[in-house]
């Protein structure tokens, strides 16, 4: 590779750490309002302004300029470099992911199949850093862990394999550019498309380390897991990571069930503005960007919302739904789209396309109606159950006070 090829690749580099870091930054700014949202309180409000936008980079600072502890029974070399291992195997992924027509690090005809390779490295650095704690507890955090990922990684690839059937091609800038116009998104494509997405979502939450999968991070047992020795910077590195990885598997999602970057017309933005026009181009590729980004980071949004809504699993559930339940669904959507796209003749394949399109936007418009319903009533009135559980007057039943 000659000089200017090293001086392109660092470049690309920085600007995909550069985003990656960002990424992270806005997440956990949004994690902290989403947590407050839903917990009735107000998250971040000083630091920045009303809506506390510079909240995650006052913390971060604090977290560069805090001591950095060693235990003493821990592996030095082991605990120091774990959480970089994490990290890089978080970050490579992001080489291969395209954020535009052409806006890639790295294109590649395998590309799906190298985000998978990559982001599974990030187990190792786990696995070290609860390892190199010299504790019981975050050793048993990071075998949790481990197991955990290990584990949803394979149902992952299969829900993955589905559209990659339905498509017939495991490059993602070509993945993207077949689902033009909203109707012809992936997740439309058939019913074992639809039902693979939210089979994907769901293991992406457990690979992601989020609740209600988050077993690593119990605090009745474990405390804070694998990384419960850890402070300062490498603490912050962690979970640059877990951040990294949650944009990196909506990435996928978006890019093989929900077209990529895509605004649900049937034209390419790029071919729009980009005839006979380089600035046109980049015009078009600018909006895909910016369209790519919202739909990643919705996704991500999504999972901070399930992640403060619903209880945590029991790790012997989390293991039993994995291999008992998700795994055989997994190898049966692959069996049924492989004879959807052999069988089913294309006249009906467009018929149930259409008719999952037209279901899909009344489940969302019913939704939406539903969350404006509930803003507007008050507490005890739209849900009555959650302020009265039975006949009886008063909280949950109990009797009011004698006056």
């Amino acid at each position: 590779m000659d000089l200017w090829g090293v001086v392109i690749a660092v470049v690309a580099a920085s600007l995909l750490i550069g985003f990656m870091l960002v990424s992270a930054v806005f997440s956990v700014w949004m994690e902290r309002k989403v947590a407050g949202r839903i917990q009735d309180r107000l998250g971040p409000t000083r630091v920045g302004g009303k809506f506390g936008w510079l909240q995650t980079l006052a913390d971060g600072i604090k977290l560069l300029v805090k001591e950095d502890l060693i235990p003493a029974s821990a592996d030095q070399m082991l605990f120091r470099v774990g959480p970089y291992i994490a990290l890089a195997g978080s970050f490579v992924a992001f080489i291969a992911l395209p954020f535009g027509n052409g806006m890639v690090g790295r294109d590649m005809n395998i590309a799906i199949l190298f985000m998978l390779a990559v982001m599974s490295s990030e187990v190792f650095g786990i696995i070290l850093i609860g390892y190199g704690s010299g504790s019981k507890w975050a050793l048993f955090g990071g075998m949790r862990e481990a197991a955990q990922m290990v584990s949803y990684e394979i149902p992952m690839a299969l829900c993955i394999l589905v559209p990659v059937i339905a498509t017939g091609s495991m490059n993602l800038n070509q993945v993207a550019l077949d689902q033009s116009g909203i109707w012809n998104w992936n997740l439309f494509h058939d019913p074992f498309t639809f039902a693979s997405f939210w089979l994907y979502y769901t293991c992406a939450l457990a690979s992601c380390k989020r609740a209600p999968f988050d077993l690593a991070e119990a605090e009745s047992e474990l405390v804070a897991g694998f990384h419960t020795e850890y402070s300062g910077f490498r603490w912050l590195v962690i979970f640059m990571a877990e951040y990294g990885s949650m944009f990196a598997v909506s990435g996928i999602a978006t890019l093989m069930f929900l077209g990529g970057w895509s605004i649900g017309i049937p034209f390419e933005l790029t071919n729009i503005f980009g005839v006979g026009s380089t600035l046109g181009w980049y015009l078009g590729n600018a909006i895909n960007v910016v369209v790519f980004i919202a739909k990643c980071w919705f996704l991500v949004f999504v999972m901070m919302w399930i992640r403060w809504t619903l209880p945590r699993l029991r790790i012997d559930q989390v293991m039993m739904v994995c291999w008992k339940y998700i795994v055989p669904m997994g190898c049966v959507l692959i069996l049924g789209v492989s004879l959807w796209v052999l069988i089913v003749p294309d006249w009906l394949q467009r018929v149930v396309q259409l008719a999952l399109f037209g279901v899909s936007v009344a489940g969302v418009v019913l939704f939406i109606l539903t969350i404006v319903r509930l803003t507007r009533t008050e507490p005890g009135t739209a849900m009555v159950s959650m302020f009265r559980a039975s006949e009886t007057i008063g909280y949950h039943g109990a009797k009011p006070p004698v006056v």
